[in-house]
């Protein structure tokens, strides 16, 4: 995986929520003048869990927490403490995990989020965007995935959902602010005349109002790396793709780096006729 920014990756993201979240516990038992034995002793555990979890080894239930809590004298906080063990968790999550009923759900499920979003931010490092792609193209890239995964096929069902989640580009008051890698219009996730078809509707898409697309060439001088992909809800939530997991952000200091990330990147993109004759070479490319 590459790095997003200077000493911070999606994951280490996670990892620090969790080791938060674990470091209060911890703060806890200290407060209760007990030892991790003690602690261990009144929670009715084996010594070696209550030191996995204030390590951030393990991550606690939420009947972990509140016995924690109880433990040390601190039941009051164990909501607040659970609730800070849920955001972490919610995260970092595996995309096995995600798609072990298939991948149509997850497709579904974030509706209500592009549906309330009215700025989209997004940068594309690996495929085209969601939002934007065709169904053959959807296709053959859920399939890939699918496959790659292990994962029930639902393919058909998938695409079909993330068509009708699209439409967000088409209906509503929603803005897009699009960034692809120029390597990305050449990625043959499908057949070569699917690709084709692809970056025709990618030159439609860019002619309308409330979208925004640059393109960043192969030889652009390099401000920022090439990053993982992500997608910015508003300036409220970030998402993070990675090989093994999503990880959404929420933290305002960490959505507000990867928009930092995003306005310098957009400088290096080429737009409107630039990035249309970039659009047009690869079409060429992909028919033969």
């Amino acid at each position: 995986m590459t790095q997003s920014t200077p000493g911070t990756t999606p994951l280490s993201t996670a990892q620090a929520a969790r080791e938060a979240l674990a470091s209060r516990l911890d703060g806890l038992r200290r407060d209760a003048e007990l030892t991790g034995h003690e602690l261990a002793v009144r929670c009715g555990w084996h010594k070696s869990k209550a030191s996995r979890i204030a390590r951030a080894r393990t991550a606690p239930s939420d009947a972990d927490i509140w016995t924690w809590c109880e433990a040390c004298g601190a039941g009051d906080q164990a909501a607040d403490l659970i609730a800070a063990s849920r955001r972490s968790e919610s995260m970092y999550v595996q995309w096995q995990r995600i798609h072990r009923d298939g991948m149509r759900q997850v497709q579904e499920c974030t509706v209500p989020l592009y549906e309330r979003t009215a700025h989209f931010r997004v940068y594309a490092s690996n495929v085209m965007p969601g939002m934007l792609q065709t169904p053959e193209y959807a296709t053959g890239l859920l399939r890939s995935i699918t496959t790659f995964q292990g994962t029930p096929d639902d393919v058909a069902d998938a695409v079909r959902a993330r068509m009708a989640r699209s439409r967000v580009v088409h209906e509503g008051n929603h803005r897009f602010a699009l960034l692809i890698e120029g390597a990305v219009l050449h990625y043959r996730v499908c057949q070569g005349t699917e690709l084709a078809a692809q970056l025709r509707y990618l030159q439609e898409v860019m002619a309308r109002p409330n979208v925004s697309l640059g393109i960043i060439p192969l030889e652009a001088r390099r401000t920022v790396w090439p990053l993982e992909a992500f997608y910015a809800f508003d300036d409220a939530q970030m998402a993070v793709e990675t090989l093994t997991a999503a990880v959404n952000i929420t933290a305002p200091s960490k959505v507000h780096t990867y928009l930092r990330a995003f306005v310098e990147m957009s400088r290096m993109a080429v737009y409107g006729a630039a990035a249309r004759s970039l659009i047009v070479k690869a079409v060429d490319s992909a028919l033969f």
